[in-house]
């Protein structure tokens, strides 16, 4: 028995060695307030890496299961000139889209990210594009003038700047007391109406659509009003949804100019009917 003690000392002091061990780690101080916390330069990218990790922004969001559905709305600063010769106009927006992108859904402390604008690159974007329009210039200066937000559940909010030039056809049968009927059609250029729909964002102080209060000061014309709408058009590819903004008649006296009179009725949208697209 007496050569059997050494070892059992032994074996004893090994377990309360371990023992102590094990209870040293748990019983660990909490880091002290003098270590920092991850920055937020830290948490923004691994955020970001971890949004885009196995994104495919070939696909639109629900593809297969659900119609991406648009939310729009535009600001109007400016319009004019108009141009009766040539039969257009030119119209300065700030033109915004807001989508919902599960896969862009995330968890943190913040809840929203101002993104680059080099990020709408990187994921699915609405491939909307101006019907009528004769030239689109998007506002590059110091930067692109384009904002994208991101908030934790995938809503996304897209603006941009942009000077369109857009087709008018103008009846002058009393020239120059003219009514002329302007429109803006915008829609998706390859989707249909079962993978993408565009509405417009109705609150209580607009639908979808305002104009700023100095950019409907015309030389030549008044402007009426505004409204929205839409509408379906046929395609060669099948049918898809055009939101339309276009002017109603109004019985407002027109201004003068110049020798020149005439009137600018009110902008609108859409309207419930179809219309034949030559793509």
């Amino acid at each position: 028995m007496a050569l059997k003690m050494p070892m059992l000392k032994t074996l004893l002091v090994f377990y309360l060695f371990l023992n102590l061990d094990f209870r040293r780690g748990f019983l660990q101080k909490p880091p002290s307030s003098e270590e920092k916390p991850e920055d937020n330069i830290t948490m923004y990218t691994r955020i970001l890496d971890g949004l885009l990790e196995g994104y495919d922004k070939r696909l639109r969001p629900g593809f297969g299961e659900w119609t991406t559905v648009v939310n729009t709305d535009i600001l109007v600063t400016s319009i004019g000139p108009v141009s009766d010769t040539q039969m257009e106009y030119t119209i300065d927006v700030f033109f915004r889209q807001s989508w919902n992108d599960e896969r862009l859904q995330f968890k943190g402390p913040i809840h929203s990210l101002s993104l680059n604008n080099l990020m709408a690159g990187k994921i699915w974007t609405p491939d909307t594009y101006f019907h009528n329009s004769k030239k689109s210039v998007v506002h590059n200066t110091t930067t692109p003038n384009k904002l994208l937000r991101l908030e934790s559940d995938g809503t996304l909010l897209y603006t941009m700047r942009l000077t369109i030039s857009a087709d008018c056809p103008m009846q002058l049968y009393d020239f120059p007391m003219d009514q002329h009927t302007c429109s803006l059609q915008f829609g998706s250029y390859a989707y249909t109406n079962e993978e993408i729909t565009y509405v417009w964002l109705d609150t209580n102080a607009t639908h979808g659509l305002d104009v700023a209060e100095d950019g409907s000061r015309l030389n030549q014309y008044y402007l009426t009003g505004f409204e929205t709408h839409s509408a379906n058009c046929s395609t060669s590819v099948g049918e898809s949804q055009r939101a339309r903004r276009h002017a109603l008649p109004s019985a407002v006296a027109g201004g003068r100019s110049g020798g020149h009179s005439g009137q600018l009725a009110a902008l609108e949208a859409g309207g419930d009917q179809a219309f034949t697209d030559p793509v």
